[in-house]
């Protein structure tokens, strides 16, 4: 049996070729704008790779977009030679309170996360909403009461001043509580519990290892968080000897019109990126799921 399509729904749908038509300018249109969010965030870092490579006798001078008198070499010699080689200081200073602080505000957001989304007690959805409520806000409004709390058991000016603050991520315990909630299943939890195992290995044998694709994200959020923060180091730190790359990178520019040259500021900007791309790449490839599959029949 043929079935004729009216005149009326014909003119409604429209030409033949025109939703192939919309799709193709609709992905167009995407690519259009994503292409331009890629250049926005890639041109502040090509112009920072190509300006650490010339020396400051043509910072100014060539196109500052394309490389011109390559002299990367000799620009990293002179920043761990300024000052003493203080800028290596700086970039240790930054691994031990990023590396440090993200894994341990890794592990407590694991714990509180696991906590939150598998076992109930009184006033949990009290505190899921407070957690909640300090994600949304900035790190930057903390960083006086901090410096006020601090300096009154006086730990200003510290290596403790940075790392405490920084083992504490709001958004870190509502990923690990949204992520266990829906990745750990509790038949898993009760055949644990059923052979035997307590409570803290099954969290430390079970939900941990199927849990590791939100950690490593939430590692990488507080690595990079800590590793950029300005404001607090500023506010706690005062000795050049514990003070982030961040704050010192800030001192040098200060310090062009005192001797210090340009290019070794911008030439120390691009050595302080390598270790977040470092780390980037390093843990990517840890950034699995399903890692639960097969495991509950």
């Amino acid at each position: 049996m043929t079935t004729v399509t009216p005149p009326a729904a014909r003119a409604a749908a429209g030409p033949p070729g025109r939703p192939r038509t919309s799709s193709l300018t609709g992905r167009a249109g995407v690519f259009a704008v994503m292409a331009l969010f890629a250049l926005y965030t890639l041109i502040p870092v090509w112009w920072l790779l190509v300006t650490a490579t010339k020396n400051k006798g043509y910072l100014f001078t060539t196109n500052g977009l394309w490389f011109s008198h390559f002299d990367l070499w000799t620009n990293i010699r002179e920043v761990f030679q300024e000052q003493d080689g203080i800028f290596a200081r700086w970039l240790l200073n930054s691994a031990l309170y990023s590396i440090g602080g993200a894994a341990v505000s890794t592990t407590l957001s694991a714990m509180a996360g696991y906590a939150l989304a598998k076992y109930s007690f009184r006033g949990r959805d009290l505190t899921f909403n407070v957690i909640l409520g300090a994600v949304l806000i900035p790190d930057v409004m903390f960083a006086l009461p901090l410096y006020l709390m601090f300096s009154q058991v006086h730990l200003v000016n510290t290596y403790w001043a940075v790392f405490l603050p920084s083992i504490v991520s709001p958004f870190g315990v509502y990923l690990s509580r949204i992520y266990a909630g829906a990745s750990v299943p509790d038949e898993l939890i009760e055949a644990a519990r059923l052979d035997g195992a307590g409570e803290a290995r099954i969290f430390w044998r079970v939900a941990m290892p199927i849990m590791s694709p939100a950690l490593v994200t939430i590692f990488l959020f507080q690595f990079v968080s800590i590793w950029n923060n300005y404001l607090l180091p500023l506010l706690m730190i005062n000795s050049d000897e514990l003070q982030p790359v961040t704050v010192g990178l800030a001192n040098w520019r200060e310090g062009v019109n005192q001797g210090i040259p340009y290019n070794v500021t911008i030439t120390g900007a691009f050595l302080s990126v390598i270790p977040l791309i470092i780390a980037f790449l390093v843990l990517q490839r840890f950034w699995r799921s399903g890692l639960a599959a097969g495991s509950v029949k």
